[in-house]
């Protein structure tokens, strides 16, 4: 049995994350913060599979919360296979007119919601001497973006973190990635015009924006075992925008 939990995956990235690894016969955990009608849809979807999909309300900023899911997991399937930490949110703004609870809104969630949920699962995957983690950082983390400071902070932490916790589990046979995508097409992107779309992809050596099965997809071969020699990395989906 395959078990996958997958935070923030009520939309976007995180949602074809799901369904494909549905598609791979995982098991699907899902995190939500607000009940809306999409959840059914997607728990359907990921059933379709016929996979179960389990849904438990946490707020992954909260480490009593992380920790009361992965006890359900544990309880539910007896198995936690994949962690994957795709949760976040930005608050942007320039530093200036940055508040306090901006910034702290954005490291609570994306930072300490990383750490709060491979803390609780690290223990079980050491136990059984198995377990991948991927963590879905940025380019931004990299390069940093005007605007984007706390969000930057946020996905510089989760690079060093990847690599940090990697070294430490590595001896007990858990393997720790992070994914930095560049743009990629989600409803974020959507609200833009057309013509900062356009002005944005000019500067991406392949001319366009990405597609969350090109996330997706990565975080499949990283969760395979054709993939069992890569740990500690962090790999830019980004159509060569970081070249």
């Amino acid at each position: 049995m395959k078990v996958a939990i997958i935070t923030g995956a009520s939309s976007g990235i995180g949602k074809e994350i799901a369904l494909t690894l549905a598609k791979e016969q995982y098991n699907i955990v899902i995190n939500y913060r607000k009940e809306n009608e999409e959840l059914e849809k997607i728990k359907k979807e990921i059933e379709d599979n016929n996979v179960k999909c389990l849904m438990i309300k946490t707020d992954v900023s909260k480490f009593g919360e992380c920790e009361k899911l992965v006890k359900e997991v544990i309880e539910k399937f007896g198995e936690i296979s994949l962690l994957v930490n795709n949760a976040g949110i930005t608050k942007d703004n320039l530093i200036l007119r940055m508040t306090e609870e901006e910034f702290d809104d954005v490291i609570k969630v994306n930072l300490k919601g990383t750490f709060n949920m491979t803390r609780n699962v690290i223990p079980f995957m050491s136990k059984k001497k198995a377990g991948k983690i991927i963590n879905l950082s940025s380019v931004v983390g990299i390069s940093g973006n005007a605007g984007q400071a706390n969000y930057a902070a946020s996905k510089a932490g989760v690079i060093g973190f990847t690599k940090s916790v990697a070294k430490e589990f590595a001896s007990r046979n858990i393997m720790v990635n992070a994914i930095a995508p560049g743009y990629i097409k989600t409803k974020m992107t959507d609200i833009l015009s057309d013509e900062i779309k356009n002005n944005i992809a000019k500067n991406i050596p392949l001319k366009r924006l990405g597609e969350p099965k090109d996330i997706a997809n990565l975080v499949k071969f990283l969760a395979s075992d054709e993939c069992l020699y890569i740990t500690g990395q962090v790999i830019h989906v980004d159509g060569g925008m970081l070249i």
